[in-house]
Order: C-alpha cells, then sequence, then structure tokens
C-alpha cells in the first residue's frame, strides 16, 4: 500500500471535508441529469416498454420529440407489412383535452364526509390496441388491465395523477365534455408534469379524437426474432425511398436522451451546475488538502531529511489527491442513490446515462488533482532545520 493511500486512510478525518465536497459536487450535477432524463424517459415509457422492435419515423426526425416530425404517410404501412420478417404493424395515436373530475353531492343519510374537491386539468392521451400482446401494449401491462381498457370510455392513471385529478379507481370523470370512467390504475408510469390518460384506440375513436387523416404518428413494429432488429432496420431504409426512417428501439432510446441534453434551458441549467460545482469542489478541496499538508508538514520535513527529494514528495501529494476524488467519486455515487430512491418514493424514476456519468466521476478526479497542484506550493515550508526547532 502507497504511503498517500496509508495517510489517507490512517488520517481520514483530515480528508473528509474534501471529499463531502467533492461528493456534493458531483450529486449536484447528477441529481440534476437523473432528473431531467427520468422526466424524458417517463414520455417514453409507454413506448420504451411496449413490444415493438422497430419504430419508423419521418426521414427527418432525430428523435421521438424535439427533433423534427416524427409522422409518416398512412400509405407506407402496407410497405412495411411487405417485409417476410414483419409480425405486426400500428401506429400511435393520442390526443389531448380538458379533463374535469365528476362530484357527487353528499346523500341524505350517506357518508357524512365532504365531497372531494372539483378539479381542472389538461391531459395528454396514449391509445393501445386493447388486444393481449399487441405491438402498442407495454409488456408490464397485464391482461386485466387490457381487458379493463377495452370497456368503451374506460381509461387508465397513474399512481401518481391520481391527486391532480381528483379521481380514483372506479370513478367517472369529463374529457372533453365526454364522461368516461377510470376502470384501471397503472405504477410505474410517472406524470411528473402534464397528467396522462391511457384509453383503447376504440374509446379515441369514440370519443371522435382519432387520426383518419392522411399522416398517422410514429409507427411501431414488431418483428419475429428482435435479435435481427438491426438487420430489418437496415432492409427497411434502404426500400424507404426518403419516405421514412427506421430505427431499432435502442437506438431511438439513445437519440431521444441526447435531444433531451439538448434543450436549451437543460443545457443551461446543467452548465450553471456544472460550474457551481467546480468552484466549490476546487475551493473546498484545495483549502482541506492545504491544511491536511501542512498539518503534516513535519512529516515531510522528515521525509525530507532522509533524503528523499522534492519531486517524490510532490508526487505523494498528487497521488493523495488521487485518492481524495476516488473516495469523493463513491460518496457521490452513494449520495446519488440515497436521492433516487427518495425520488422513486416521489413518483420519478431517475435516470443516469452511463457517459454522463463517466463525465462527471472524471470530473471530480479532476478538481481533486488541480486542488492538489494548487497545495504543493505548501511543501516549500518542509525544510529539515525545522525539525530541530
Amino acid at each position: 500500500m502507497s504511503l498517500a493511500l496509508s495517510t489517507l486512510l490512517y488520517e481520514w478525518r483530515r480528508y473528509m471535508a474534501a471529499v463531502v465536497a467533492l461528493a456534493f459536487s458531483g450529486l449536484l450535477v447528477l441529481a440534476q441529469v437523473g432528473m431531467f432524463m427520468g422526466i424524458g424517459k417517463a414520455f417514453t415509457a409507454q413506448i420504451d416498454r411496449a413490444r415493438a422492435d422497430i419504430m419508423i419515423l419521418s426521414p427527418g426526425a432525430t428523435a421521438l420529440f424535439n427533433g423534427g416530425p416524427s409522422g409518416v404517410p398512412r400509405r407506407i404501412m402496407p410497405v412495411v407489412y411487405q417485409h417476410p420478417e414483419v409480425l405486426a404493424v400500428a401506429d400511435l395515436d393520442g390526443s389531448g383535452g380538458r379533463w374535469q373530475n365528476i362530484v357527487k353531492d353528499k346523500e341524505p343519510g350517506g357518508d357524512p364526509a365532504a365531497p372531494g374537491a372539483k378539479k381542472m386539468e389538461f391531459v395528454n392521451v396514449t391509445t393501445i390496441d386493447a388486444v393481449p400482446g399487441a405491438v402498442t401494449v407495454p409488456v408490464d401491462y397485464s391482461d386485466d388491465l387490457v381487458e379493463a381498457l377495452r370497456q368503451p370510455y374506460a381509461v387508465a392513471v397513474d399512481q401518481t395523477a391520481l391527486g391532480r385529478l381528483g379521481v380514483k379507481l372506479g370513478d367517472q370523470a369529463s374529457y372533453n365534455g365526454k364522461t368516461v370512467r377510470v376502470a384501471a390504475v397503472t405504477q410505474g408510469y410517472p406524470n411528473m408534469m402534464q397528467a396522462t390518460v391511457v384509453m383503447s384506440r376504440d374509446t379515441l375513436r369514440m370519443l371522435g379524437e382519432a387520426n383518419t387523416g392522411e399522416r398517422v404518428g410514429p409507427l411501431m413494429v414488431q418483428i419475429k426474432d428482435p435479435a435481427r432488429a438491426p438487420i430489418v432496420v437496415a432492409q427497411l431504409n434502404s426500400i424507404s425511398n426518403g419516405q421514412f426512417k427506421a430505427w431499432t428501439r435502442q437506438d431511438l432510446a439513445k437519440a431521444n436522451e441526447g435531444a433531451m441534453m439538448k434543450e436549451s434551458f437543460i443545457a443551461i441549467m446543467l452548465g450553471f451546475s456544472l460550474f457551481l460545482g467546480v468552484l466549490i469542489g476546487v475551493a473546498i478541496t484545495w483549502q482541506t488538502l492545504r491544511g491536511a499538508i501542512m498539518a503534516n508538514i513535519k512529516e515531510f520535513a522528515s521525509l525530507r531529511a532522509l533524503g528523499v527529494a522534492m519531486g517524490s514528495l510532490r508526487w505523494i501529494v498528487l497521488e493523495l489527491s488521487f485518492w481524495v476524488g476516488i473516495a469523493g467519486v463513491l460518496a457521490a455515487f452513494i449520495l446519488t442513490w440515497g436521492v433516487s430512491l427518495l425520488a422513486a418514493g416521489s413518483g420519478l424514476t431517475m435516470s443516469f446515462p452511463p457517459m454522463m456519468v463517466m463525465m462527471v466521476s472524471l470530473m471530480l478526479i479532476v478538481i481533486a488533482l488541480l486542488s492538489g497542484l494548487l497545495s504543493l506550493g505548501v511543501l516549500k515550508n518542509s525544510q529539515p532545520a525545522d525539525l530541530l526547532r
């Protein structure tokens, strides 16, 4: 075990402030990344968990959202069907409108509790084909849930949206002036911004809001062998004639993450957090390392008296800074894990792209090494003659 690592383990209290500063600097950035990515995942959860292996978007789309128009001409659906490996093709349909809960007045001799508050929200509507195993049905939807949505005017609401919509399982509500019934409650599809209501394609049609135009939303495609998705994607793109672009679901998910990071307000917030994290991390880590080296200055002077070169002492300080950075990274991971558990308890599942995690980890180690470089000047005070005083 090296002298630097032994020093850190034996005198860990002196370096704890630096480790904590690095940990919170990493948490500041990672928590925001996880929150924004989690919100993006919430928007695409129904697609990410569907049985589709391939997504069909317009040729100019770079992501599912905020990447240009994603709709395609309806006439290309038979073209995709013609591929021998394609099992099912379905378009994503949806709508949106005003939601109002229906509050029942108290009945004579009934529950004396006061009626609930009236609430009005604008909701987003997504649809599934209410058939078990359909390509638009998420894999975690039970057959009972799908069967519940087969009923006319039945809708499903996520657990996180019940309070803001003012309903519970079995309640009726008004959607764009028409009565619907909450027939199912989902979990794992957090509604952090706009509430989302799920219904069958038939119910959307009965509400008069189904898409019947010449263009349809993105297409979801299921193939015989999911492992051959990249090959089928290449084959579909070769026959597209510029009318559409096929994506594997994994590639589209990565593109969606990239699109989220390109959002101007997200980039500004992350940039500010990064600047603040570096500033705080360097300032506190530098002062902590400087104070710790000053506290051990006699030990460094003893090493010089024994003939250890100044260059070797500088290397010991830099190695010590590196191990402080590693400890800070581990502490940041623990804190971020704790924050993600708290967020999950509130209905938000945080998502951490591996590349961003690696970048933040590298940032913390660089901060620690930079702080160590700034502390090297203290070694000039390690004069062997001071040991005689």
